[in-house]
């Protein structure tokens, strides 16, 4: 369906025009069609007691009638304009959450047109949390319904750009208000039920209404396709939503684990959506970054714009990374998987187990029985000196703390720099600050391009730097002191004052057996002997 008028669709700049929102508000008293900008995504807003008025939304969106409405309003005291049989709830939820991105579905009043309901006898109710469209609502005098401002299946707009390149001709007007602060739309909660009913996850978390609800039961149509037939609770539920020109593939597991994944099956011409650490594993490739792995708020507030981003290549396909169900991290997921139609892949991973303990132990001997395994061993020392060589901001970082510690041939003069740092706690840990602040991208790198079912992370400072948040299990490897001098002494070709300083700055035992989850003690006579002890706790672990 479309609309038969071609509009000449005006933007609005309430910053720099006076008159903006009183001339917006008008737009929409006369039954016209505004585009308006919140915390989420931009809406195609109408005044949602005018059936006429939310007919064209429908129709300038391409949008199914089944599909409904959300209505917004300025605030809670118009909630029993609009709903009845409110619940105490509602009231507890919008004095914590609004202005904000949630909606409350709450029985409808008769003045709630169905059309503006999809045909449903409840409506979705929420306040906005942006000043210009309170404003507008307000000026206004009527409820906005405002699905977001996208032609219907594709990704929502977070800025008025997106919007005009969607809605150009079709609808009277667009506000500027800036980009969208959330990035993924508000999280849709029924109250007609007990308990309450999760119907899609947006900018509030799961765990927020959990707080203040208890038991949130999660409708199904979240993590899978609605079957034919069914009817649409919600905004979002049952078409597919969100989704570039190609078609997308979303691969879960580990940030890791998908990442390996992704590397493994692009194919020439793919695109892909990825986490910030593993961009460069796809060098050569269309790809648009999602955000640290970690960063949740990053990631709601790219998605669109990273689904978006693919429309002006000619990627036959997209792959991307997804974020685990935590936090916003479920809001994202959803709508990555609603983009793939739901074409989604579990990337295998591996067991990644941290190995540490204090010089001298014999972390070599476990090391190696864990290759005897298949294992892929990530030595993080060996690993530094190398990206000591290749990465001079590292260098000049090292330089800047501790001064001259190169050789000529630009080597680290491995036994100068540990004179300066092994009798020193305070320089030690300077030093491990500047290792440990780039070592863990450059692990997870090398993590992702492993096809090995078992790793090995080797790091001394494994607990200390936060490298142990990488593994599945924790393993120290732990020995007597003398037994270590008299090793360390034979293995780097120092003197027994020198041995004996290393050790002395090492942890002790306890610490060890404080922060990991399994601990080795090597009182073996042999390396031979400790290695076939090691074999036999990894192959333990890894049938578990």
């Amino acid at each position: 369906m479309e609309r038969r008028i071609t509009l000449q669709t005006q933007i609005f700049h309430p910053e720099k025009d006076k008159n903006a929102i009183a001339e917006a508000a008008a737009i929409l008293r006369r039954g016209g069609l505004l585009g308006i900008p919140t915390e989420t995504v931009y809406g195609l807003g109408a005044n949602a007691l005018d059936e006429d008025a939310v007919l064209h939304i429908f129709e300038a969106k391409g949008r199914p009638q089944d599909n409904p409405l959300i209505l917004h309003v300025p605030g809670a005291d118009w909630l029993e304009r609009y709903c009845r049989d409110i619940p105490p709830v509602a009231y507890t939820l919008a004095e914590r959450f609004w202005p904000g991105p949630l909606t409350m579905i709450l029985p409808r009043r008769n003045n709630v047109p169905l059309r503006t309901t999809g045909g449903l006898d409840t409506v979705g109710v929420r306040c906005p949390d942006h000043p210009m469209t309170l404003a507008i609502i307000r000026e206004s005098g009527v409820p906005v319904a405002a699905p977001s401002g996208n032609t219907s299946g594709r990704p929502s707009p977070t800025t008025a750009q997106h919007m005009l390149e969607d809605m150009d001709g079709k609808i009277d007007g667009i506000v500027d208000g800036g980009p969208c602060a959330v990035g993924v739309e508000s999280t849709i909660i029924d109250l007609t039920v007990t308990p309450p009913r999760l119907l899609r996850p947006g900018g509030l978390p799961l765990e927020a209404l959990e707080d203040v609800l208890g038991e949130v039961a999660v409708d199904k149509a979240v993590r899978q396709k609605l079957a034919d037939g069914e009817k649409a609770k919600a905004p979002g539920m049952k078409y597919r939503h969100y989704a570039p020109k190609a078609p997308v593939t979303v691969i879960t597991g580990t940030p890791g684990a998908s990442a390996a994944y992704i590397a493994a099956h692009l194919t020439a011409g793919s695109g892909v959506i990825c986490f910030d650490e593993y961009a460069p594993l796809f060098e050569g490739h269309i790809i648009h970054r999602l955000g640290p792995a970690a960063d949740k708020l990053a990631q709601a507030r790219h998605v669109f714009d990273a689904l978006r981003t693919f429309d002006d290549t000619k990627v036959p396909e997209i792959f991307a990374q997804c974020p685990d169900e935590s936090g916003l991290g479920l809001a994202v997921s959803n709508r990555l998987k609603k983009a793939a139609g739901f074409h989604v892949i579990e990337a295998p991973r591996p067991l990644v187990v941290g190995i540490t303990g204090p010089t001298g132990a014999g972390k070599t001997s476990a090391l190696r029985a864990l290759e005897q395994l298949g294992g892929c061993v990530l030595d993080c020392d060996a690993i530094y000196h190398e990206m000591l060589r290749t990465d001079g901001g590292l260098r000049r970082a090292i330089t800047d703390a501790f001064g001259d510690v190169f050789t000529p041939d630009g080597q680290l003069d491995r036994q100068k720099l540990g004179t300066l740092v092994f009798g020193d706690a305070a320089q030690l840990d300077r030093l491990n600050a500047i290792i440990y602040d780039q070592l863990p991208r450059e692990l997870a790198r090398r993590m992702a391009l492993s096809p090995a079912p078992i790793m090995g992370i080797d790091a001394i400072n494994l607990v200390e730097s936060g490298l142990s948040q990488l593994c599945d299990r924790t393993l120290a490897v732990i020995a007597p002191a003398e037994d270590r001098v008299r090793r360390i002494m034979a293995r780097d070709g120092i003197t027994e004052e020198y041995a004996r300083l290393r050790v002395a700055a090492q942890k002790d035992d306890a610490f060890y057996r404080t922060h990991c989850t399994d601990v080795l003690v090597n009182t073996a006579a042999a390396p031979e002997a400790f290695q076939a002890e090691a074999l036999a706790f990894f192959r333990e672990i890894a049938r578990k």
